[in-house]
């Protein structure tokens, strides 16, 4: 992301929320009991799909490290 793009999301409190949520799903759970569902809906209010073929994906995109346990989740 381009500095300027990234001074003004920083700047916009509803933008960087909205961003931040869409990346995140409530509840527990690692990558392989997510697989298949689908419309599972994030925080941020959209639905997505979760698949293990050829590598773990969400929606169309490449999850390139699964299961990161942290304090806060996985």
């Amino acid at each position: 992301m381009p500095k300027a793009q990234l001074d003004a999301l920083l700047k916009d409190k509803a933008a960087l929320t909205k961003v931040l949520t869409y990346h995140v799903v409530p509840g527990k759970g690692d990558g392989r009991r997510r697989e298949g569902r689908q419309g599972e809906e994030q925080l941020q209010g959209s639905g997505l799909t979760v698949s293990t073929t050829g590598g773990v994906m969400v929606d169309k995109a490449k999850v390139v490290k699964t299961d990161i346990h942290a304090s806060n989740g996985v």
